[in-house]
């Protein structure tokens, strides 16, 4: 069998902000529909934790020979990202951890190596993710959106094997944006599109040639990009059937930039059946084309995300929490500097400590006792029953279940989206802990919620993020 994807996974933010309210602050029209929003306490990074959970989350998948992470909008720079990532999955150290960022097109670098190092065995998991602002008022803020996808590639065992590849370069201005600087400048459309559509046919049909394949073979077409003209004009003339073009995400979620390609074609894996041919253009800079075929193991993995409760592309559509106001989202953006609360600002985290406690901090492992079977978090050398001595192994339980115990809602805490809500958690299995909660409604919380755990910044002091993990209500309506 063929290398190809053998799991993927996407996570869409929780808020989604409605395009008549920027254009009811700013006045004039804004166009319809709705953005994913990333919370103030999600960036690029956590985003990408939390899909690449989701890709993992059913049993017997192969573990992962190497981690590739890409961005447009990374949290650091001259600093590898992806190893946040790496420590939040409780990766083994022998994996490798790499970044690949800058620009939209880095996402199908990575994609593209994940493909050539499965073929040799190497079982790379391939996550992207972005966040997309643009300065007020601007069409990349009306139209940009947050998100993330990741994808595991093996050897053997795919649900979608690949086919055939290509792409074409082309070095012309469509988008740039400067070091340090808050959005993107953008060129006139039809200059863009008049760069794109010729490089997209061009790598179109030499990947079509190298799979032995005409247009009407095609089941699904994907086509991505920033440039919304130009990949309308190469969804048109590319002689696919109408019936094969992927669904426009764009209206509810917007364009995800570096993590549009991966959200889109998760959504074809999601409704797609054995034996068809996808077909995904992503247009960057150039033109990327890669052929799938997905495989007899699909169904399988189709039903596995379903028994583990993975919510569905189509899921994530419909849901969503739409009441997110403009001035909150300038704020998340800092773009808006509004009077903090009359609180000491947070120190960051420091380094010695930080590496001490990677196991707990980054992976949420508790300690189990050998003894007695007590779990204590955080995790702790002396047993709180038996008392047992240093006869403790770790156990993870970022992926474990539990139930609100008591909470508190605080309106004096520092915060960029008060009131905080903070809850003290019961994990099933045992251990309790209190942290903060996200993605809640401080009016709707209740003892006895369900919650699970996902992977947040707290804060960043001093150009250090301090990531933690939070609690939120379970399957979020919206939050995949």
């Amino acid at each position: 069998m063929a290398a190809g994807i053998v799991a993927w996974g996407v996570y869409l933010p929780y808020w989604r902000l409605e395009r008549s309210a920027i254009g009811a602050a700013l006045g004039g029209a804004a166009g319809t529909g709705t953005r994913a929003v990333a919370s103030y306490d999600e960036d690029t990074t956590s985003m990408g934790v939390e899909a690449a959970r989701r890709a993992l989350v059913t049993p017997g998948l192969p573990a992962p020979g190497g981690l590739l992470f890409a961005t447009a909008n990374p949290a650091y720079q001259d600093k590898t990202n992806a190893t946040a990532i790496h420590a939040a999955l409780g990766l083994r150290s022998c994996v490798g951890a790499y970044d690949l960022a800058g620009s939209v097109r880095s996402a199908w670098a990575a994609v593209a190596a994940g493909q050539t190092r499965a073929m040799l065995g190497g079982n790379p998991l391939v996550v992207v993710a972005d966040l997309r602002t643009g300065l007020p008022g601007s069409s990349d803020e009306r139209e940009g959106g947050d998100g993330a996808a990741a994808f595991l590639f093996a050897s053997q065992g795919a649900v979608a094997e690949i086919v055939a590849s290509a792409a074409s370069t082309g070095e012309f201005l469509d988008r740039w944006r400067a070091p340090g600087e808050d959005g993107s400048h953008v060129w006139e459309e039809r200059f863009g599109e008049q760069a794109y559509v010729p490089l997209a046919h061009e790598a179109f049909a030499d990947a079509l040639k190298r799979a032995d394949l005409t247009p009407d073979g095609i089941d699904h077409l994907v086509v991505a990009g920033l440039h919304t003209r130009a990949t309308k004009a190469v969804a048109a003339s590319v002689g696919v059937r109408r019936e094969a073009l992927a669904p426009d995400l764009g209206v509810t979620l917007g364009n995800l930039g570096a993590a549009q390609v991966g959200v889109a074609l998760a959504d074809v894996l999601e409704r797609a059946t054995p034996g068809q041919v996808i077909v995904v253009v992503a247009l960057a800079d150039g033109a990327d084309v890669v052929v799938l075929r997905t495989t007899a193991a699909l169904p399988a993995a189709q039903a596995a995300r379903r028994a583990a409760g993975v919510p569905t592309v189509a899921a994530g559509l419909a849901g969503g929490r739409r009441d997110l106001s403009y001035p909150a989202f300038l704020t998340w953006r800092g773009q808006l500097h509004r009077e903090p609360p009359r609180r000491p600002d947070p120190d960051r985290p420091a380094a010695p400590p930080s590496r001490r406690s990677e196991g707990w901090k980054f992976g949420f492992n508790a300690s189990r006792c050998l003894r007695c079977g007590t779990r204590h978090l955080p995790p702790t050398r002396v047993c709180v029953s038996c008392q047992a001595i240093d006869e403790m192994e770790p156990e993870r339980l970022a992926d474990v279940l539990g139930t609100v115990a008591t909470f508190t809602v605080d309106r004096l805490a520092y915060s960029l989206s008060p009131p905080v809500v903070f809850g003290v958690v019961d994990f099933d299995g045992g251990g309790r802990y209190q942290c903060e909660m996200t993605d809640v409604d401080p009016e709707a919380v209740r003892i006895g919620d369900r919650v699970e755990m996902t992977f947040r910044r707290l804060f960043s002091a001093g150009g250090v993020h301090n990531y933690f993990w939070k609690a939120k209500p379970l399957a979020s309506e919206g939050s995949i």
